[in-house]
């Protein structure tokens, strides 16, 4: 009996190595697209946008180019990120909630 908490704490030590987020927002943009009603056109022009820089050829473009185009990326990115309002818990969130539920049950 005296080695479950020496098993719960290695259980919850070993989960809390690995960085996890929980979003709220979907993995794949064109899941995103075919599951909602109605999509603002700000979004799919970022979408579009995003499609367009991936179907380039970017072997013939110089180190500048490719750097503009990655920025341009990440913003977009960032961008769509920041409007699906999405819900994040921390690893350390995650276990706290963890040891509230063992002690509270």
């Amino acid at each position: 009996m005296k080695k479950l908490p020496l098993y719960l704490m290695i259980m919850v030590l070993s989960l809390s190595i690995f960085p996890s987020t929980i979003n709220a927002a979907e993995k794949n943009p064109t899941a995103i697209t075919a599951n909602t009603k109605e999509i603002p056109a700000e979004v799919t022009v970022m979408y579009n946008r995003l499609e367009e820089i991936k179907a380039m050829d970017k072997s013939s473009m110089n180190f500048s180019e490719k750097k503009a185009l990655r920025k341009e990326v990440r913003a977009i990115n960032a961008t769509l990120r920041s409007s699906n309002n999405g819900v994040y818990l921390s690893v350390g969130a995650i276990i706290i909630i963890i040891l509230l539920l063992i002690l509270l049950l």
